[in-house]
């Protein structure tokens, strides 16, 4: 099971595939705070709220100098249709390996209905301008997470 990240933790470094194939890393995102959250199926309904959630708030979260990037286990291809079909305008990465998953705490052990299983932990890790870790926000809910996490912001 990966290790969590803390508060002051460098983030580690990525580079993903987003929905159209074009690469995309974290060091991008440099001199930018970036809002990097990690769930587990495009196209599934608890998945579905959590990214029309952060679609609805980008305007705000941009202004306030945050990107946002979401990651999940699916090919780009997936993320391509579930962008089409829910008009989503964050950046959507594919990690089918699980690395990035795994290097950010987000893969492991969880409770589903009551029965231990291991899949994708729905995450969120908060990287500042310098690229380190500013929050790390594990076993969170899909609905109503980004409205908690701009009133934790103070956004």
């Amino acid at each position: 099971m990966s290790e969590r990240l803390q508060p002051g933790d460098t983030a580690p470094a990525f580079t993903l595939p987003d929905a159209d194939g074009n690469q995309v890393s974290l060091a991008d995102r440099r001199g930018r705070k970036t809002i990097v959250y990690f769930y587990p199926a495009a196209l599934t309904p608890g998945c579905t709220k959590q990214a029309c959630d952060f679609t609805d708030n980008l305007e705000l979260l941009a202004g306030a100098g945050y990107d946002v990037i979401g990651i999940s286990p699916d090919k780009p291809e997936k993320l391509a249709k579930f962008r089409e079909k829910e008009s989503l305008k964050v950046t959507l990465l594919a990690d089918p390996d699980k690395k990035v998953l795994e290097a950010y705490g987000a893969f492991g052990e969880k409770k589903l209905y009551g029965k231990t299983v291991v899949g994708v932990i729905r995450s969120t890790v908060i990287v500042d301008e310098e690229g380190r870790v500013e929050r790390a926000l594990y076993n969170v809910k899909a609905t109503g997470h980004a409205a908690k996490i701009i009133k934790d912001l103070g956004i």
